[in-house]
Parts: structure tokens; C-alpha cells; sequence
């Protein structure tokens, strides 16, 4: 009797250990999980204002950005483009065209990394390296730091702090890297879309192909698409 008891108790708690796991993984669905999480750090902009804004992530997909810049500048609208370090040394002049045409130009690391398993000395390295690179090229200070895959830990944070950034994440992710499908990228950049969204977005051509429908539907919705600092006012 003692022994099936225990064995009764045993296979409770497996079973609520496993429920905390599904409604743990429900919970996160279309979202990353942070190993750290910080109120300094910005998820979304002005949710009293009528501002959203695209977010795109820049480390590959250069043969898409011409054409986004194209459909965004026959929508009046600017945004802001998180550049990583090894791209911009090798399409300088795309990220040049990006800022000519009126975008805002923030950091994004240089190597891509996870800056969550970063000391401070690397995360300095990271994104110090990309600021002094950008610079050199627009002479611009960036000011707005995305980390790469939203990893982070405290060194990252007083990193860009000491650096004079804020950090940026995101309210919104059209998951484009992974899903490429036009149809599902539209629905989850406007799905339940408000004032002070940061959507996420990267150069894939399914995105150029929402794009279009994507500020259709923000103008539609009396929202004003703009860049990343014009919508955290």
C-alpha cells in the first residue's frame, strides 16, 4: 500500500510538472524567451499616440532592401533599419542609400551573436565596433540598440547604457525569417495592431511582398507609420 501511494504521488507530480510545461509553451508562442528581462528596456513606443513602426533587422536579404526602400518611399513612410556590423562592412553603399532616402540607421551588433552569454567586455566590443564602423561611414552617433535574436543580460544593458543607448525590442514579430509566407506576415503585423507598436521585420522577399498591404492597412487604420524614435515620443 505504502509503495503504491508513493508511485500515486510520483505520477502527480510528473503530470503537473508536465501541464506547467504545456501552458509555459503556450504561453510563449510566437515569442522568444528572455533570460533576463529589465523594465529599461523599451518594448513598445507611445501607447497614446497613433504611431507604429516597422523594424527592420539587417544582416542579410541586401537584394530585398532597394525594392523595401522603393515601396516605403511610395508610401511616404520612413523607418528605421538595426544594421549589423559584418553587413555594413560589406554593402556600405546600400546602407548609404538606406540613410539618403531619409531612413533612421540604428545598431544591431557586429558578429550577430548572443549577447545574453556576452561579459561586458564583449557586449562593449559588439556594439561599440558597429557605432565607431556606422559612423565612419554617415557620421551619425546611433542611439537605438537592438540585440541580435532579443538576447541580453544585465552586461548588455549597461553596456548600452554606458554607450548611450536605449535598447529596443519589439511588441510585434512577423517571424519572416522562418515563415515565408506573405499572408501570415501581414496577419501578425496588423492582428490587434495599436499606437506605440515595434514590429519586427527583416529583407525576405514574403515581406516585400506584405509590405504594400502591410501601410495600406496602417493608413487605413488612421495609424502613421514612422521611425523607431518618432514613435517611442
Amino acid at each position: 500500500m505504502k509503495l503504491k501511494r508513493i508511485r500515486k504521488i510520483s505520477n502527480l507530480v510528473i503530470i503537473a510538472m508536465l501541464c506547467m510545461i504545456v501552458i509555459y509553451l503556450g504561453s510563449s508562442s510566437y515569442n522568444y524567451v528572455f533570460s533576463y528581462q529589465n523594465e529599461s528596456v523599451i518594448y513598445n513606443g507611445n501607447r497614446e499616440s497613433n504611431k507604429v513602426s516597422l523594424m527592420f533587422n539587417v544582416y542579410w536579404g541586401t537584394e530585398y532592401i532597394i525594392p523595401i526602400l522603393d515601396v516605403l518611399d511610395r508610401y511616404n513612410v520612413k523607418t528605421t533599419f538595426f544594421v549589423g556590423g559584418q553587413w555594413v562592412e560589406k554593402e556600405s553603399e546600400v546602407l548609404e542609400e538606406i540613410f539618403a532616402r531619409g531612413h533612421e540607421i540604428a545598431n544591431h551588433g557586429y558578429f550577430h551573436r548572443e549577447h545574453e552569454y556576452l561579459t561586458y567586455e564583449q557586449n562593449y566590443e559588439e556594439i561599440k565596433v558597429n557605432h565607431e564602423l556606422v559612423k565612419s561611414i554617415l557620421g551619425i552617433d546611433m542611439t537605438l540598440f537592438a540585440p541580435p535574436s532579443g538576447s541580453f543580460n544585465k552586461s548588455t544593458l549597461s553596456v548600452a547604457k554606458d554607450l548611450g543607448y536605449s535598447t529596443i525590442m519589439w511588441s510585434k514579430d512577423t517571424i519572416d525569417w522562418r515563415d515565408k509566407d506573405a499572408n501570415l506576415i501581414f496577419t501578425r503585423a496588423t492582428n490587434g495592431v495599436k499606437g506605440g507598436e515595434l514590429i519586427l521585420a527583416h529583407p525576405t522577399q514574403c515581406t516585400l511582398d506584405a509590405l504594400p498591404l502591410m501601410l495600406e492597412y496602417y493608413k487605413m487604420t488612421n495609424l502613421h507609420c514612422c521611425a523607431v524614435s518618432e514613435c517611442l515620443k
